[in-house]
């Protein structure tokens, strides 16, 4: 497809609906802009034009021709006419002429109607939350719960499957250099030796006592009373997941100097 300019009224292509694979001769979707997506470091808009979008924000609804703009990680535009400012903006153009946009995470409590209000929807393709969507042809998307299922039977039909800004099918098929998904089971604790998020860590009320150690084990006191809670815990960016020895799973984050942990905001002894 092509922009005009309208102050000189020149031409110029954005983007290509298909290209010829040259192993096998057939057409394949986009393949110029998987390519810049791929290759983004710049931080360059990124714009999926001309499809039907299934937003599931409850305001904005189904909109039809119109346009998914997306920066990083981060949805900041949708709806029509979006494309028009798109060379001005150095966009990566996506051509999804004939094509349906849902989300790829479901928010199953708001297709039954179990959410009060606008501000509690997750998953939904609205500026300000996560691009994770599909795009599948219109005829296997009639609505969200068929575009996934198309995913889940039928993957060589989905034309891209997008987590966080960046591909993970791609014509259906992987797409180069895409997240793998860890393998199972529960991983070797890191030595964590010298790690500045070792040490005890006291709820401001002096009531938890939680003692991570550098085996990547925990030690809890609470009320006083010692070894309340033992097992294991690992780290990932700020997040700290813990597993008991009594075989239950917990979860902390820590935001700065606290480590907030099951309503317990704590910081280190």
């Amino acid at each position: 497809m092509s922009i005009t300019d309208t102050d000189t009224g020149t031409e110029t292509e954005i983007g290509t609906g298909t290209g010829t694979d040259p192993d096998t001769d057939n057409e394949s979707w986009n393949p110029k802009a998987l390519g810049e997506i791929l290759s983004n470091d710049e931080g360059r808009p990124v714009l999926f034009t001309n499809a039907r979008i299934l937003t599931m924000d409850p305001l904005i609804g189904t909109m039809s021709g119109a346009d998914l703009l997306f920066v990083g990680s981060l949805v900041v535009g949708v709806g029509p006419a979006i494309v028009t400012a798109a060379q001005d903006d150095n966009a990566i153009v996506v051509d999804c002429t004939g094509m349906t946009i849902a989300p790829a995470v479901v928010d199953t409590v708001a297709l039954a109607g179990g959410r009060g209000h606008r501000s509690e929807y997750v998953a939904t393709l609205t500026p300000g939350n996560t691009p994770d969507f599909l795009v599948v042809p219109d005829e296997l998307a009639a609505d969200v719960p068929s575009a996934v299922a198309t995913l889940m039977t039928r993957p060589e039909q989905v034309r891209a499957l997008v987590a966080a800004g960046r591909p993970v099918l791609w014509d259906g098929t992987d797409a180069p250099g895409r997240a793998t998904a860890p393998e199972a089971g529960i991983p070797a604790s890191d030595d964590l030796t010298g790690s500045p998020r070792g040490g005890v860590w006291i709820d401001r009320h002096d009531f938890l006592h939680q003692e991570l150690t550098a085996d990547g084990r925990y030690d809890e006191t609470r009320g006083g009373r010692p070894h309340a809670y033992q097992g294991r815990y690992w780290i990932d960016g700020d997040r700290i997941d813990y597993l008991d020895d009594l075989g239950f799973w917990a979860y902390g984050e820590f935001q700065g100097d606290e480590l907030h942990h099951a309503g317990y905001v704590m910081k280190l002894g």
